[in-house]
């Protein structure tokens, strides 16, 4: 979704929320996308939180809720297709089948897929229409049922890690999560290896936040959690998860 598109959007959403005294919602978004609308919205009337359907969802709804809103529910469903361990499908796979249905991108959230299974998330809205329509994915046969049963699919999952740094600046952060030295952060920062939220980062001086999705080409995706707290030899504490 466009910058500008996503915050008139992510605004409307919080404006009809204070308004009718009403939860509102808005997604599924992007990482980036979220991270977005939630700083933009941090000081707006009404409360704002984001949520995907499980803990460390990828793609989740934004929702705007009244004060008087106790429960943040989400109109947030899963669907578990299974298939014959022997066939292969992938997340493009199921994506695919879903968009020539003629359901847009912000209605599915995260899909997540094994061997012989996938779960989806979807909107409430069009849980049902997936349920009865989708008999192939692929070219293969599908069986679709509703919610999800054990664990998880591991796709996309994020382990949790913490450790110091310097400073908030990128290439401080990048040496932390990668493992490299600073100067070797640098030259990856420099040749356009490291994107913030999905926008390329060209300059070691940018400062990282909490909240910023930060992808290292060859290194893998990491979400910072928190850059709270000193040590005794006043190096930051960063927190983050690692994208596995």
């Amino acid at each position: 979704m466009e910058t500008e598109l996503l915050k008139a959007r992510a605004e409307d959403t919080a404006a009809i929320c204070a308004r009718t005294g009403r939860p509102k919602y808005l997604g599924f978004l992007s990482a980036a996308e979220a991270v977005f609308a939630e700083r933009l919205l941090k000081n707006s009337a009404c409360r704002t939180e984001l949520w995907g359907g499980y803990e460390t969802a990828e793609r989740v709804m934004l929702g705007c809720f009244p004060d008087w809103a106790e429960d943040s529910f989400f109109p947030v469903s899963s669907v578990t297709f299974t298939y014959r361990g022997i066939d292969s499908l992938s997340h493009r796979d199921f994506l695919g089948t879903l968009m020539s249905l003629g359901i847009t991108r912000e209605s599915v959230g995260d899909i997540l897929t094994e061997q012989g299974r996938a779960v989806v998330f979807v909107t409430d809205e069009i849980k049902s229409y997936i349920l009865t329509q989708v008999t192939k994915v692929g070219g293969t046969g599908v069986a679709v049922s509703e919610g999800f049963a054990g664990q998880l699919p591991q796709s996309g999952r994020l382990a949790g890690f913490s450790g110091t740094c310097a400073s908030e600046r990128i290439d401080c952060v990048v040496s932390e999560l990668c493992g490299l030295s600073r100067s070797r952060s640098s030259e990856l920062i420099s040749q356009g290896l490291v994107t913030v939220n999905s926008v390329q980062v060209l300059k070691s001086t940018k400062t990282v936040e909490a909240g910023d999705i930060i992808s290292v080409r060859g290194k893998g995706r990491f979400a910072v959690d928190s850059l709270d707290g000193r040590t005794k030899k006043n190096r930051i504490i960063i927190k983050y998860k690692k994208y596995v």
